[in-house]
């Protein structure tokens, strides 16, 4: 348990100290900016590019594991959605943010350097093929989602390429696509440049940490709506529950590949949960709540987890 602990720590404490950081120097929102741009559009495509150039093409075609994986975030969403339906009374836009919230985890912030720290290297591929496919399907079902609830703004079409083109233009994607076609053709960049990438790389999880502290400081929380203990209950308990029935119904994996899997499943929601709300003007207190009230809970369960596949404790496939 100290081992876990020691792992568990380094990724809270840089949370505590960006949030006490946040609460003590109240600088405005919008001094984050940089801190984002860097994280999303330098850091992490560095560390993903990294992760699928190293990788043997053959284990990234693990057909079966995306489906369960992914399939098992849909499931949740929907859960979710339909929690957030019950609750709004039929409000389509707040009920997506809502299912957002259960469904969609820090994979980008908090996960790839949790998995690596804790399963080490070989977590990387399937971290990178669980956050490509997550992204992937709740970037699509978002937009179409909103312009369900407001068909009158958008027409299909607009909202197709729309999807297209936020897809396209992640970078969190491109680079996985780059890394891809790295691994396909052997491709070995120069020397200065992976030394480059690594030194970007190693930065990902430590800033990504810090800002993640820092902006769930800034924002205050006024009070936790009733609905929202059973938001924070599906993404931090169900959502692994889920994914580890769907990987023995999928099954068999290596158990390094359902451990990593189960501990990104465990992941509290992430800060696109926050943005998407504020992008789309809807549910935005409630969308900082639970990714607030998801991160502090997710310090028992989801170092919980880490114990359990550090110690050997979460069990192999049911049914096989």
């Amino acid at each position: 348990m100290i081992e876990v602990l020691n792992l568990a720590l380094p990724f809270f404490g840089l949370i505590i100290i960006g949030f006490v950081c946040g609460k003590i120097k109240q600088i405005p929102d919008t001094a984050l900016g940089w801190m984002n741009f860097f994280i999303v559009y330098v850091s992490l495509p560095a560390l993903f590019y990294r992760i699928l150039a190293q990788t043997p093409l053959e284990q990234l075609a693990q057909v079966d594991f995306i489906v369960a994986t992914t399939l098992s975030t849909f499931w949740v969403f929907a859960v979710a959605f339909a929690i957030g339906i019950a609750v709004t009374k039929g409000r389509i836009d707040q009920s997506t943010i809502a299912g957002l919230a259960g469904a969609y985890g820090n994979i980008g912030y908090m996960g790839p350097g949790l998995a690596l720290s804790t399963l080490g290297p070989t977590a990387a591929v399937p971290v990178a093929l669980i956050f490509c496919f997550d992204t992937l399907l709740l970037f699509s079902l978002v937009p179409f989602m909103m312009a369900i609830a407001s068909p009158q703004k958008k027409s299909v079409t607009s909202i197709a390429l729309e999807v297209v083109k936020r897809i396209g233009t992640n970078p969190l994607v491109i680079a996985s696509v780059l890394g891809i076609l790295s691994a396909a053709v052997h491709f070995q960049p120069p020397v200065a440049a992976e030394k480059l990438m690594l030194f970007l790389s190693n930065a990902s999880a430590p800033c990504a940490l810090f800002t993640l502290g820092v902006t769930v400081a800034l924002r205050p929380l006024k009070k936790v709506p009733w609905d929202m203990p059973l938001l924070t209950t599906i993404k931090l308990v169900i959502h692994p529950i889920v994914v580890f029935l769907l990987l023995s119904v999928f099954g068999p994996f290596d158990q390094m590949w359902v451990d990593t899997a189960v501990l990104m499943a465990a992941l509290p929601p992430a800060l696109n949960v926050f943005v998407f709300a504020r992008q789309y003007d809807t549910w935005v207190e409630q969308a900082s709540t639970a990714v607030l009230v998801g991160t502090v809970v997710s310090v028992l369960t989801l170092t919980t987890v880490m114990w359990m596949v550090k110690t050997g404790a979460l069990p192999h496939l049911l049914f096989r």
